[in-house]
Protein backbone atom coordinates (compact mmCIF):
# COMPACT_ATOMS: atom_id res chain seq x y z
CA UNK A 1 0.00 0.00 0.00
CA UNK A 2 1.31 3.46 -0.85
CA UNK A 3 0.57 6.46 1.32
CA UNK A 4 2.25 9.04 -0.89
CA UNK A 5 -0.90 10.33 -2.55
CA UNK A 6 -2.57 11.00 0.78
CA UNK A 7 0.56 12.80 1.98
CA UNK A 8 1.17 15.12 -0.95
CA UNK A 9 4.42 16.76 0.09
CA UNK A 10 6.64 18.25 -2.56
CA UNK A 11 10.35 18.25 -2.04
CA UNK A 12 11.40 14.87 -0.76
CA UNK A 13 11.32 11.13 -1.08
CA UNK A 14 11.72 8.71 1.81
CA UNK A 15 11.85 4.94 1.32
CA UNK A 16 12.09 2.12 3.87
CA UNK A 17 12.69 -1.56 3.10
CA UNK A 18 12.95 -4.53 5.46
CA UNK A 19 14.39 -7.76 4.10
CA UNK A 20 16.13 -10.76 5.65
CA UNK A 21 16.13 -9.18 9.10
CA UNK A 22 17.75 -5.95 7.91
CA UNK A 23 16.11 -2.58 7.43
CA UNK A 24 17.28 0.34 5.32
CA UNK A 25 15.77 3.83 5.19
CA UNK A 26 16.78 6.28 2.47
CA UNK A 27 16.01 9.91 1.77
CA UNK A 28 17.01 12.23 -1.02
CA UNK A 29 18.84 15.48 -0.32
CA UNK A 30 16.89 18.02 -2.34
CA UNK A 31 15.08 20.90 -0.65
CA UNK A 32 12.82 23.10 -2.73
CA UNK A 33 11.05 26.35 -2.07
CA UNK A 34 8.12 26.51 -4.46
CA UNK A 35 9.74 25.72 -7.83
CA UNK A 36 13.34 26.53 -6.85
CA UNK A 37 15.96 24.10 -5.54
CA UNK A 38 17.58 25.72 -2.51
CA UNK A 39 19.64 22.81 -1.16
CA UNK A 40 21.02 19.64 -2.70
CA UNK A 41 22.41 17.64 0.23
CA UNK A 42 19.95 17.88 3.13
CA UNK A 43 19.78 14.96 5.53
CA UNK A 44 16.16 13.85 5.93
CA UNK A 45 16.93 10.48 7.50
CA UNK A 46 18.50 10.20 10.93
CA UNK A 47 18.96 7.97 13.92
CA UNK A 48 17.34 8.73 17.26
CA UNK A 49 17.00 7.06 20.66
CA UNK A 50 20.58 5.83 21.09
CA UNK A 51 20.78 4.96 17.37
CA UNK A 52 18.11 2.24 17.77
CA UNK A 53 15.41 4.03 15.75
CA UNK A 54 15.66 5.49 12.25
CA UNK A 55 13.27 8.24 11.16
CA UNK A 56 12.77 9.78 7.75
CA UNK A 57 10.48 12.71 7.13
CA UNK A 58 8.73 14.54 4.35
CA UNK A 59 7.19 17.99 4.57
CA UNK A 60 8.19 21.24 6.20
CA UNK A 61 11.66 20.81 7.71
CA UNK A 62 11.02 22.66 10.98
CA UNK A 63 7.79 20.72 11.48
CA UNK A 64 9.49 17.41 10.74
CA UNK A 65 12.33 18.16 13.17
CA UNK A 66 9.80 19.13 15.84
CA UNK A 67 7.97 15.83 15.35
CA UNK A 68 11.21 13.87 15.39
CA UNK A 69 12.13 15.46 18.72
CA UNK A 70 8.66 14.73 20.09
CA UNK A 71 8.94 11.10 18.97
CA UNK A 72 12.30 10.83 20.71
CA UNK A 73 10.75 12.22 23.91
CA UNK A 74 7.98 9.61 23.66
CA UNK A 75 10.61 6.89 23.16
CA UNK A 76 12.38 8.06 26.33
CA UNK A 77 9.08 8.03 28.21
CA UNK A 78 8.10 4.56 26.99
CA UNK A 79 11.57 2.93 27.23
CA UNK A 80 12.14 2.68 23.48
CA UNK A 81 8.78 1.06 22.67
CA UNK A 82 8.29 2.35 19.12
CA UNK A 83 4.72 1.13 18.80
CA UNK A 84 3.51 2.87 21.96
CA UNK A 85 5.55 5.99 21.19
CA UNK A 86 4.22 6.22 17.61
CA UNK A 87 0.61 5.85 18.76
CA UNK A 88 1.03 8.47 21.49
CA UNK A 89 2.70 10.89 19.05
CA UNK A 90 -0.06 10.40 16.47
CA UNK A 91 -2.70 10.94 19.15
CA UNK A 92 -1.04 14.17 20.31
CA UNK A 93 -0.49 15.28 16.73
CA UNK A 94 -4.15 14.82 15.86
CA UNK A 95 -5.62 16.40 19.00
CA UNK A 96 -3.21 19.19 19.96
CA UNK A 97 -4.18 22.60 18.57
CA UNK A 98 -0.55 23.54 17.78
CA UNK A 99 0.60 20.16 16.47
CA UNK A 100 -2.40 19.80 14.12
CA UNK A 101 -0.94 22.62 12.04
CA UNK A 102 2.36 20.84 11.43
CA UNK A 103 2.84 19.80 7.83
CA UNK A 104 4.94 16.67 7.74
CA UNK A 105 4.75 12.89 7.65
CA UNK A 106 7.36 10.45 8.89
CA UNK A 107 8.52 6.88 8.68
CA UNK A 108 9.97 5.40 11.87
CA UNK A 109 11.64 1.99 12.09
CA UNK A 110 13.31 -0.14 14.71
CA UNK A 111 14.63 -3.68 14.46
CA UNK A 112 11.14 -5.18 14.30
CA UNK A 113 8.63 -2.46 13.29
CA UNK A 114 8.14 0.00 10.44
CA UNK A 115 5.54 2.74 10.77
CA UNK A 116 4.19 5.67 8.82
CA UNK A 117 3.10 8.33 11.31
CA UNK A 118 0.91 11.23 10.18
CA UNK A 119 -1.02 14.18 11.54
CA UNK A 120 -4.23 12.45 10.55
CA UNK A 121 -3.66 10.10 13.47
CA UNK A 122 -2.28 7.36 11.24
CA UNK A 123 0.17 4.78 12.52
CA UNK A 124 0.40 2.26 9.69
CA UNK A 125 2.69 -0.68 9.11
CA UNK A 126 3.14 -2.11 5.60
CA UNK A 127 2.20 -5.70 4.82
CA UNK A 128 5.26 -6.35 2.68
CA UNK A 129 8.15 -4.50 4.34
CA UNK A 130 8.28 -1.66 1.78
CA UNK A 131 7.05 1.89 2.40
CA UNK A 132 7.53 5.17 0.52
CA UNK A 133 6.40 8.72 1.31
CA UNK A 134 6.84 12.16 -0.17
CA UNK A 135 6.65 13.48 -3.68
CA UNK A 136 8.67 10.61 -5.16
CA UNK A 137 7.38 8.02 -2.72
CA UNK A 138 5.12 6.20 -5.15
CA UNK A 139 7.91 5.78 -7.73
CA UNK A 140 10.45 4.73 -5.11
CA UNK A 141 8.03 2.29 -3.51
CA UNK A 142 7.05 0.75 -6.84
CA UNK A 143 10.69 0.30 -7.83
CA UNK A 144 11.52 -1.16 -4.42
CA UNK A 145 8.62 -3.60 -4.58
CA UNK A 146 9.77 -4.85 -7.98
CA UNK A 147 13.37 -5.21 -6.80
CA UNK A 148 12.17 -6.92 -3.62
CA UNK A 149 10.02 -9.39 -5.55
CA UNK A 150 12.24 -10.16 -8.52
CA UNK A 151 15.82 -9.90 -7.27
CA UNK A 152 17.88 -11.21 -4.39
CA UNK A 153 19.10 -7.74 -3.45
CA UNK A 154 19.46 -6.80 0.21
CA UNK A 155 17.50 -3.95 1.83
CA UNK A 156 20.30 -1.38 1.45
CA UNK A 157 20.82 -2.23 -2.20
CA UNK A 158 17.09 -2.02 -2.88
CA UNK A 159 16.64 1.42 -1.32
CA UNK A 160 19.67 2.79 -3.15
CA UNK A 161 18.53 1.51 -6.57
CA UNK A 162 14.88 2.47 -6.02
CA UNK A 163 15.80 5.99 -4.89
CA UNK A 164 17.89 6.46 -8.05
CA UNK A 165 14.87 5.44 -10.10
CA UNK A 166 12.63 7.86 -8.19
CA UNK A 167 15.19 10.66 -8.70
CA UNK A 168 15.06 10.05 -12.44
CA UNK A 169 11.27 10.51 -12.43
CA UNK A 170 10.40 13.08 -9.76
CA UNK A 171 11.55 16.68 -10.15
CA UNK A 172 11.39 17.15 -6.36
CA UNK A 173 13.81 14.25 -5.72
CA UNK A 174 17.55 14.21 -6.37
CA UNK A 175 20.21 11.50 -6.36
CA UNK A 176 22.06 12.78 -3.28
CA UNK A 177 20.83 9.94 -1.08
CA UNK A 178 21.29 9.33 2.65
CA UNK A 179 20.87 5.71 3.75
CA UNK A 180 20.70 4.45 7.34
CA UNK A 181 20.51 0.75 8.16
CA UNK A 182 19.61 -1.46 11.10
Amino acid sequence: MSWSNAMDFHGTTILAVRRNGKTAVAGDGQVTLNNTVVKHMAKKVRRIYNDKIIVGFAGATADAMNLSERLEAKLERFNGNLTRSAVELAKDWRTDKYLRRLEAVMIAVDESHMYLISGNGDVMEPDNGVMGIGSGGVGAQAAAMALFEYTGMEAGEIVEAAMKIAASLCVYTNSSITIEQL
